[in-house]
C-alpha cells in the first residue's frame, strides 16, 4: 500500500476538543460588522417615510379639531403601518444577513491529524491552515512550511508586488497576515491571531462592510418614485387652494390635501424592490446559488450566452482511474492485479499527486495506489511545481528513504509531458493517437513521467528550479472516467429553449471536449476549436469563429477572457463560470461572473457576481430562471402599483369636482394600504414563474423597467376599476342612497377593484387557473381583505369607525362584483395580456 504524506509530523494541528475551548475562550475569527442595521435603525428609516409624516401630520388635524375617535384611529393605524413596514424590514435584512453567513470564507484546518474545511470564523490560534495559490489568508499566522509561497498584501502595506515568504528567511518573512492573498505557492502554518486581533484588525481600516452602490433598477426607482413625489405635491397644494377657494375651511382643506397626497404617494416601490432583491437572493441561495452583488439578478434575465467550463460543472467531479496505458498496452482498473509496468505507472502518478489534497484527480489515484499497490512508500516533499499557463504539469520532488538521491515525479498534458521525455517522433505519434482515442471516450487523460536528481546522499540534492531540461522518463498515460451529470442534458436543452446559448470552454482534450459536448446537447455544431487559435485570430477572425463554433479546448485563462470580450463586443449579455486566480480577469468582466464554490479559489469567489455552492450546471441554469422570475415579479408589481393607485387618486378627487363630501379620508387610505403593501411585496414576490418563462427569449439588456407602453396600460388598468367605482358612487346617490352608505359601497368596490387588480397582474392571469395557482400568499391576504369589507359594509360599529353607515348585502355584492367583472371584460376584449405586454415590451 502506498502512503505518501507530504507534511511533517509537527503540523498535526489541534483536537477538536481544545479548538473549541480556545473559541469560547477568545471569540470568533472576525471583524465588527457595521453594517447590519438593528431594530433601532430600521425603526427610524421606517419614520422617515412620507406616509408615516402624513399620517402623522393628520392625526395632528382630528386633535386640533376635536374629533379624538378618528385621531386614536389613525394613530392605531400609523402602530400597524409601523409594524408591518418594519416586519418586511426585518425580512429583508434576515435574508441579507443569512446570505453574509452563507458567503463567510472558509479555510483549511488540520484537526485531530486530518485536513477538514470549516468557516474561517471558528479558526483559533495554534491551529495548523493550509493555504494555496488563490486562497484568502484567514487569520495571521506562523509558516511551519511552504513552497514558492507568495502573498498579495497590498490590502495591508499598499504594495502591489507579491511578497516572498518562507521558513527560513528573517522573522518577518515566516509571517502572513489575515486578509492578504495567496497568488503562487502554498503552505503549512499556525494560527498566532485571529479577528480584532489580526494586523488587519489593529488598522481597522477595513472593518466596515461598504454597501453595495445603487443598481440600474434602483436608480430607476427612485427617479420614478421623486417623480410621483412631485406630481403629488404639486396635486397637494392645487386641491388644499381648491378646497379653500370652494369651501373654506382650511384644516378640512388639509385634510382633503393630505389624503390625496396618500393616495398618489407611490411609496410602495423601495419597499418592493428591497423586498424582491433581498428575498430573491435568499430563495436563490437555498437553491445553493449565492449572490454576492445585486444587480446580478437584473443581469441574469437579460443573459444571452452562458460560457461555462466541462469538469465538476457539466460532470460530477467524482473522478475515478478507469484505464492505464502502458507501452502498447491498454489496462482497463478492474479487480485483477497489475503488473510492473502498471504498479510502476501507478506509483509514480501517486507521487505527482497531493495525498491530502482536493483535486478529485490527485483523490482518485491516491484511491487506486492505496488498494493496487502493496508496497508502503514514505517520503519527504522537497519541492512543488505548479502548473503554469505555458506548462501544464504538476511535478512534485521526493526525498526517498530507500533510494539514493531525490525522485522528480510529474503528470499533466500528454503533449506537454511528451515533451518533457523528448520522446522520439514515431512513439510520441503513438502516445498521441492513444491520448486522443481515450479522449474520445470521454476521458481525462493525463500523462506520467519520472525523473532521478543526483546521486548519494540525498539530504545534499537539491531540487531543479524547473522543469524543463530535467531527465524525464515516460512511463504511460492514465484514463481518468468523470461522467457527466444526470441532470445536465435536460438543462441545456433549457437554457438554449430560453435563447441562452452555450458556449463550452474546457482545457481538456479537443476529443474529450467533443464528447462530452454531443453528451450534454450544448451544439449542434461539430467543430471544436483549440485556445491556440483563439492567440493567433485577430478580432474579425475571432469574431468569425465564435459564430460558428460552441465548444473549445485546451484553453486558458486568457483564452477565456479575451471570448468573453469578443462576446460583449457583438452585443452579447454574458455569464460565465471559473474557479482559478487567472480566472479572475474573466468572471470579473463578464456581465455575471459565476465562481465555483467548492472548488474555486478565494480570489475567483471575490471577482465573481454569483457563487455555485455545489459548482452545478444545472444551479447555473436555475439562477437564470430564478432571476428571470424575480424581475418579472418586480415589473408585475411594479405595474400594480402604479394601477392601484389611479382609482384611488381618483376617488379622493371626485367629491372635488362633484361638489359632495370626501369619500376617502386618510383612515381609508390606510386600510387600503394594509392590502397594497402586502399585495405588492409579499404576494407577488411570491409569484411562481410563468409556464412559459423559459421558452422566452431573453430580456433586452436596455429594456426598462416601466416603459411608457407599461405605464399606460397600468393607467388603463386602474382607470377601468376607477370607472367602475365613480359608477358605484354614482348609481347610489342617484338611487336616492345617503352619502355616508354611497361611499361605504364605493369603498367596497375599491377594495375589491384593489384585489382585482391583484388578480389580474399575477403570473397566470386566466381566471380559471388563477385561484389554483400556487400562492397561499395571495389567498390570505384576499380573505383578510374580503372579511374586513364585509364587516365595515354590514356591521354598524365598524361601519361608525370608517364614517360609513351599513349597507344591505346585495347591494355590497354587486359594488363587490362590478370591478371583477370589469377588470374580466378588459381582460376578455384585450388583444395582449399584462405577461404579452410583459415580452413586447421587453423584446421590442
Amino acid at each position: 500500500m502506498a502512503s505518501i504524506d507530504p507534511h511533517p509530523p509537527a503540523t498535526t494541528g489541534l483536537s477538536a476538543a481544545e479548538a473549541a475551548r480556545r473559541l469560547s475562550r477568545d471569540g470568533p475569527n472576525a471583524l465588527p460588522q457595521r453594517d447590519r442595521r438593528r431594530w433601532p435603525q430600521l425603526l427610524i428609516g421606517v419614520l422617515r417615510e412620507p406616509m408615516l409624516v402624513l399620517l402623522i401630520a393628520a392625526s395632528a388635524i382630528y386633535l386640533i379639531v376635536g374629533e379624538l375617535r378618528d385621531a386614536m384611529m389613525l394613530a392605531a393605524s400609523v402602530l400597524m403601518v409601523v409594524a408591518l413596514t418594519l416586519y418586511q424590514e426585518w425580512r429583508s435584512e434576515r435574508a441579507l444577513q443569512a446570505l453574509r453567513e452563507l458567503a463567510s470564507p472558509s479555510a483549511v484546518v488540520r484537526r485531530d491529524g486530518a485536513l477538514q474545511r470549516v468557516p474561517a470564523t471558528s479558526l483559533v490560534v495554534g491551529d495548523v491552515v493550509r493555504v494555496a495559490e488563490g486562497d484568502r489568508v484567514p487569520a495571521d499566522a506562523r509558516l511551519l512550511e511552504s513552497s514558492d509561497l507568495h502573498v498579495d498584501e497590498s490590502l495591508l502595506t499598499g504594495e502591489s508586488a507579491p511578497v516572498a515568504h518562507s521558513v527560513d528567511g528573517e522573522v518577518s518573512d515566516a509571517a502572513i497576515h489575515a486578509g492578504t492573498l495567496v497568488v503562487r505557492g502554498q503552505a503549512n502554518a499556525e494560527v498566532t491571531a485571529t479577528g480584532g486581533r489580526t494586523e488587519i484588525g489593529r488598522i481597522g481600516a477595513s472593518i466596515a462592510t461598504l454597501r453595495d452602490q445603487p443598481t440600474p433598477l434602483q436608480r430607476e426607482i427612485r427617479r420614478l418614485v421623486a417623480w410621483f413625489a412631485a406630481i403629488s405635491f404639486a396635486v397637494c397644494l392645487a386641491v388644499v387652494a381648491l378646497y379653500v377657494s370652494l369651501r373654506g375651511g382650511w384644516l378640512d382643506a388639509l385634510l382633503a390635501g393630505i389624503t390625496l397626497a396618500m393616495a398618489t404617494i407611490p411609496e410602495e416601490f423601495p419597499v418592493v424592490l428591497t423586498v424582491f432583491l433581498a428575498l430573491g437572493a435568499w430563495r436563490m441561495a437555498r437553491h445553493r446559488v449565492l449572490v454576492r452583488r445585486p444587480p446580478a439578478i437584473e443581469a441574469l434575465g437579460a443573459v444571452t450566452v452562458l460560457c461555462t467550463d466541462k469538469t465538476g460543472t457539466l460532470t460530477e467531479n467524482r473522478m475515478t482511474l478507469a484505464r492505464l496505458v502502458v507501452a502498447d498496452r491498454a489496462i482497463a482498473m478492474g479487480n485483477e492485479a497489475l503488473d510492473a509496468g502498471a504498479q510502476a505507472l501507478l506509483h509514480s502518478a501517486a507521487l505527482a499527486s497531493d495525498a491530502d489534497g482536493h483535486d478529485p484527480m490527485d483523490r482518485a489515484i491516491h484511491a487506486q495506489a492505496t488498494a493496487r499497490l502493496a508496497a508502503r512508500v514514505s517520503g519527504i516533499c522537497l519541492k512543488r511545481y505548479p502548473v503554469t499557463p505555458s506548462l501544464p504539469v504538476y511535478a512534485i520532488a521526493w526525498r526517498m528513504p530507500d533510494r539514493d538521491g531525490a525522485l522528480l515525479a510529474c503528470k499533466g498534458a500528454p503533449e506537454s509531458v511528451a515533451a518533457l521525455c523528448a520522446l522520439p517522433p514515431e512513439e510520441l505519434r503513438d502516445v498521441l493517437a492513444a491520448a486522443a482515442s481515450m479522449a474520445a471516450e470521454g476521458l481525462r487523460v493525463l500523462a506520467v513521467a519520472e525523473a532521478r536528481i543526483g546521486a548519494g546522499d540525498a539530504t545534499t540534492v537539491r531540487p531543479p528550479e524547473t522543469l524543463q531540461g530535467t531527465p524525464f522518463a515516460w512511463h504511460g498515460l492514465l484514463g481518468l472516467a468523470d461522467p457527466l451529470r444526470d441532470e445536465v442534458p435536460a438543462a441545456v436543452a433549457e437554457a438554449r429553449s430560453a435563447g441562452v446559448r452555450v458556449v463550452m470552454l474546457t482545457g481538456d482534450h479537443i476529443e474529450t471536449a467533443r464528447a462530452i459536448a454531443a453528451a450534454a446537447g450544448i451544439s449542434d455544431r461539430p467543430d471544436v476549436a483549440l485556445g491556440s487559435e483563439i492567440e493567433r485570430l485577430h478580432d474579425d477572425a475571432l469574431h468569425d469563429l465564435l459564430a460558428r463554433t460552441d465548444v473549445f479546448a485546451r484553453v486558458r485563462p486568457e483564452h477565456k477572457l479575451r471570448l468573453v470580450q469578443a462576446l460583449q463586443r457583438n452585443g452579447e449579455v454574458v455569464a460565465m463560470t471559473g474557479d482559478g486566480v487567472n480566472d479572475a480577469p474573466a468572471l470579473a468582466a463578464a456581465h455575471v461572473g459565476v465562481a465555483m464554490g467548492k472548488r474555486g479559489t478565494d480570489v475567483a469567489r471575490e471577482s465573481a457576481a454569483i457563487v455555485l455552492l455545489d459548482d452545478d450546471f444545472v444551479s447555473v441554469v436555475r439562477a437564470i430562471r430564478m432571476g428571470r422570475t424575480i424581475y418579472a415579479n418586480i415589473r408585475r408589481a411594479a405595474r400594480y402599483i402604479i394601477a392601484v393607485h389611479v382609482p384611488i387618486t381618483g376617488l379622493a378627487l371626485l367629491p372635488l369636482l362633484l361638489g359632495t363630501p370626501l369619500v376617502l379620508l386618510p383612515l381609508h387610505v390606510v386600510f387600503l394600504e394594509m392590502i397594497i403593501d402586502p399585495a405588492s411585496s409579499i404576494v407577488l414576490e411570491r409569484e411562481p414563474p410563468a409556464p412559459d418563462l423559459m421558452r422566452r427569449p431573453p430580456r433586452l439588456a436596455t429594456a426598462r423597467l416601466i416603459d411608457l407602453r407599461t405605464f399606460a396600460a397600468s393607467l388603463v388598468h386602474g382607470l377601468v376599476v376607477l370607472g367602475v367605482v365613480a359608477a358605484v358612487y354614482l348609481v347610489t346617490i342617484a338611487a336616492g342612497r345617503v352619502h355616508a352608505e354611497a361611499a361605504a359601497l364605493a369603498f367596497a368596490s375599491l377594495v375589491c377593484g384593489n384585489l382585482g387588480l391583484v388578480m389580474l397582474h399575477r403570473a397566470r392571469p386566466l381566471p380559471g387557473r388563477l385561484l389554483h395557482a400556487r400562492n397561499a400568499a395571495f389567498r390570505i391576504v384576499a380573505a383578510a381583505a374580503l372579511a374586513a369589507i364585509a364587516a365595515i359594509a354590514l356591521l354598524p360599529a365598524p361601519a361608525h369607525w370608517f364614517g360609513f353607515v351599513p349597507v344591505t348585502a346585495t347591494w355590497l355584492a354587486a359594488a363587490a362584483a362590478l370591478p371583477l367583472a370589469g377588470l374580466a371584460l378588459l381582460k376578455v376584449f384585450s388583444r395582449k395580456s399584462p405577461d404579452a405586454v410583459e415580452r413586447v415590451d421587453a423584446h421590442s
